[in-house]
């Protein structure tokens, strides 16, 4: 078995408001609307990335991140500021175990920049410098 270390992965989140998820993840992310279907709605991103937005009403929202984005170092401070004009709203965290704490909504760990982030579904979505 070749295992699956050369598929391709797409993430899937549930959204209480389909409608709503949809304007958030093409208007205020900026990813591309793809194929819908009975089974949600596909937003692809960069090199065959993509994440499936389905409804499911009523179904509480993770308390962890679901959906990471790697962004380049050079790029981060111009998409955080991007993101929120378009009305991102950035978490705040302070969590010494894991040396981790943002400031105006950014960490920096081990050099790698870092945000985050909740949908409009209230999903956990992360940028990072990669």
């Amino acid at each position: 078995m070749a295992g699956l270390g050369g598929s391709i992965m797409t993430a899937v989140l549930r959204a209480d408001d389909l409608a709503r998820a949809r304007k958030f993840y093409s208007e205020v992310l900026g990813l591309r609307p793809g194929q819908r279907s009975a089974a949600g709605d596909m937003f692809t991103a960069g090199d065959g990335s993509s994440v499936l937005i389905y409804a499911r009403p009523g179904m509480p929202a993770p308390q962890n991140t679901t959906l990471g984005f790697a962004v380049p170092p050079d790029d981060f401070d111009a998409v955080i500021d991007e993101l929120r004009l378009r009305g991102a709203v950035f978490e705040e965290y302070d969590i010494p175990e894991m040396g981790l704490r943002t400031v105006a909504g950014v960490a920096v760990v081990d050099g790698i920049k870092s945000a985050w982030l909740k949908d409009s579904e209230g999903n956990i979505l992360s940028i990072a410098s990669m």
